[in-house]
C-alpha cells in the first residue's frame, strides 16, 4: 500500500521542525549571555617599605557609584583578590598595624576584566609618644612622698634633702606638711632626747637641776626649740618669703664646688622660682626661736646672749649639716630616688 500524499507532506514538515529547534535554543542562550555579562575581579599585593609582604593587612574595596563595600584580609605574602564583581568604578583602602593608611585613586573595570593593581607599598607610621602633663603641685606632692621615705641609717628622717636637683617647688600646704612630719617623727624626738641627755651630763642650763625632773625640763625645752624653730624656719617664713627650705644635693663636680655648695646652705636658699636667694627663712627662724626661748629657759640663762648664742649655733650647725648631707648622708640613706645634679 502506498502512503498518501498528505502523509508524506506531514512527515517532511516534522523533520524540518526538529532540525531548526536546536538552532533556536542556541540563539536564545547567546541572547541571555549578552544581557548577563561575565563577572570581573581585582587582585594585588600589599608590601612594606622593604618590599616584603604585609600579611593581615585589611583591604576595603568600595564601589564609588553604589558606595557598596567589601573587606578582606591579605594573605601570608600580602596578596589579595576580589572576585565576582560587576563592572564599574572602584577604589581601595588599606589599613595595617604600624603603617600609615593607604587609599588608591579611582579606577574602572569592564566586563569580565581581572584588574591587576600594581604593588601597594605602605609607609611606616610615625611613632606617637604620649606625654602626660601634670600640674606642678601634683609633681611636687609625688616628689615629697618619695622624700618622706628617706631615712638616714634607716632610722633618722632625711626629709629635707632633695636628691632631685630640679624638683618642683613646694606649695604652702606642702611646706607645713613636711615640717610637721619632720618635727614629730620618732627619729627627730630620739635626737632631742639624746641632746637633752648630753646637756644633763654636762649640767648645761644648770637652773633646770639634775635628776629626772631636770632631764624632763631639758627635753621639753629642746622639743620646744625644735618645734618653734622648725615651723618658723621651715614653714612660716619660707611660705611668706617664697623660699624652699630643702637642701638640694649636688652630687657631681669637683670636691671644691660641692663643698662650696654645701656650706652655702647656711646663708642661701633656693626661691620657689628656682633662683638662689639669701637664707632669710632659717636666719629669721633662728632669731625668732631664740627670742621665744627666753620664756622657758632658766632665768640665769636668759637674755640677748641666749638669743645670739642659739642663732650662731644654728648657722654653724646648718653649714656643717650641709657638708654632712653632701658627702656622707646619701650613702647611708634608704630610698634615695635620684642622684642629684646631672
Amino acid at each position: 500500500m502506498k502512503p498518501s500524499r498528505d502523509w508524506i507532506i506531514a512527515l517532511a514538515l516534522f523533520s524540518s521542525f526538529t532540525m531548526l529547534a536546536p538552532v533556536a535554543v542556541h540563539a536564545q542562550d547567546e541572547a541571555a549571555a549578552a544581557t548577563d555579562p561575565a563577572p570581573a575581579g581585582i587582585s594585588g599585593t600589599v608590601l612594606d617599605v622593604n618590599g616584603g609582604g604585609v600579611p593581615g593587612a585589611q583591604i576595603t574595596l568600595t564601589n564609588t557609584s553604589t558606595l557598596q563595600q567589601q573587606t578582606l584580609v591579605a594573605g601570608g605574602n600580602g596578596e589579595f583578590a576580589f572576585t565576582n564583581l560587576p563592572p564599574g568604578t572602584y577604589s581601595i583602602t588599606v589599613n595595617a598595624k604600624a603603617f600609615d593608611p593607604y587609599t588608591s585613586a579611582e579606577f574602572t573595570i569592564s566586563i569580565g576584566q581581572v584588574y591587576e593593581i600594581s604593588s601597594i607599598q605602605l609607609s611606616i607610621a610615625p611613632q606617637k609618644q604620649m606625654i602626660v602633663v601634670r600640674p606642678t603641685e601634683v609633681i611636687a606632692q609625688m616628689q615629697l612622698k618619695a622624700q618622706e621615705k628617706q631615712r638616714f641609717i634607716g632610722v633618722l628622717p632625711n626629709f629635707y634633702t632633695s636628691y632631685v636637683w630640679n624638683a618642683a617647688p613646694l606649695k604652702t600646704r606642702q611646706k607645713f606638711s613636711l615640717s610637721a612630719r619632720d618635727i614629730f617623727d620618732p627619729g627627730t624626738l630620739l635626737g632631742v632626747a639624746e641632746a637633752a641627755g648630753v646637756e644633763q651630763a654636762n649640767n648645761k642650763f644648770a637652773g633646770y637641776g639634775q635628776g629626772a625632773a631636770g632631764y624632763g625640763k631639758r627635753f621639753a625645752a629642746g622639743s620646744a626649740d625644735r618645734l618653734i624653730d622648725g615651723f618658723l624656719g621651715q614653714a612660716v617664713f619660707p611660705s611668706i618669703l617664697h623660699q624652699d627650705p630643702r637642701y638640694f644635693y649636688q652630687g657631681s663636680g669637683s670636691v671644691k664646688s660641692r663643698l662650696a655648695h654645701a656650706l652655702s646652705w647656711a646663708v642661701t636658699l633656693r626661691s620657689d622660682r628656682g633662683h638662689s636667694v639669701p637664707n632669710y627663712s632659717y636666719l629669721l627662724g633662728d632669731l625668732s626661736a631664740g627670742a621665744i626661748s627666753n620664756l622657758y629657759y632658766p632665768r640665769s640663762s636668759r637674755g640677748a646672749g641666749l638669743v645670739f648664742t642659739n642663732f650662731a649655733i644654728g648657722v654653724a650647725a646648718r653649714a656643717g649639716n650641709g657638708v654632712f648631707r653632701e658627702f656622707v648622708v646619701k650613702h647611708l640613706t634608704r630610698n634615695v630616688p635620684a642622684n642629684g645634679k646631672s
